[in-house]
C-alpha cells in the first residue's frame, strides 16, 4: 500500500494521500458491512476501491477484519495467494 501511495505521489502531488484515504473509506465501510465484499476463495473476500484500480482482499475474523492484500487489479490474478497460510 505504501509503494502504491508513493508511486501516485511521484506522479501527482497529493494523489498518494487520496489513495490512502480511499483505502481508509473502504475499510470503514467494511467495519459496518463486513460481508459487502465478493467471496473470492473460501473465507476470503474482495472489494474494489472507489477511485483506484486496487482491491482489498480480506477475511472476517472474530477479532475483526484481516486485510490480506491491497491488490492491483492489472496484476496476475491471485498473485497474493502466497500471503495466506
Amino acid at each position: 500500500m505504501t509503494e502504491a501511495a508513493l508511486f501516485y505521489d511521484e506522479n501527482v502531488s497529493g494523489l498518494g494521500t487520496d489513495f490512502i484515504d480511499d483505502v481508509k473509506r473502504v475499510v470503514d465501510r467494511l467495519r459496518t458491512y463486513p460481508t459487502l465484499g465478493q467471496v473470492v476463495s473460501g473465507d476470503l473476500r474482495r472489494i474494489v476501491l472507489s477511485r483506484f484500480p486496487f482491491s482489498l482482499i480480506y477475511s472476517i475474523e472474530p477479532e475483526g477484519l484481516l486485510i490480506v492484500a491491497v491488490a492491483h487489479q492489472r496484476r496476475r490474478p491471485g498473485y497474493w495467494h502466497d500471503r495466506i497460510q
